[in-house]
């Protein structure tokens, strides 16, 4: 169930837009530029914190899951950890 990425926008230069001249214009450029960079780090940033999230969300769904079926079989959690790990 993985989302489709958009591709972000090609930058200035690569959008039609004439090659920086003068030292002013490379300034200028260069700021865009590392405000788009920033920008999309943010985003980046953001979305990997949201994943994060819910993978941990899933993982104590899981964990309830897994208690709860364990509950239904009459199984002590505690006993059947100590069992697991002396057969590891």
């Amino acid at each position: 169930r993985r989302q489709r990425r958009e591709r972000p926008p090609r930058l200035d230069v690569m959008q039609g837009e004439p090659a920086p001249t003068t030292p002013q214009d490379l300034t200028e450029f260069v700021k865009n530029l590392l405000e788009q960079m920033q920008q999309r780090f943010e985003t980046m940033s953001e979305q990997i914190v949201g994943r994060i999230d819910e993978m941990g969300n899933r993982i104590d769904d899981l964990e309830k899951s897994i208690a709860e079926l364990m509950e239904q079989a009459g199984v002590d959690p505690v006993e059947a950890n100590a069992a697991a790990t002396s057969n590891a």
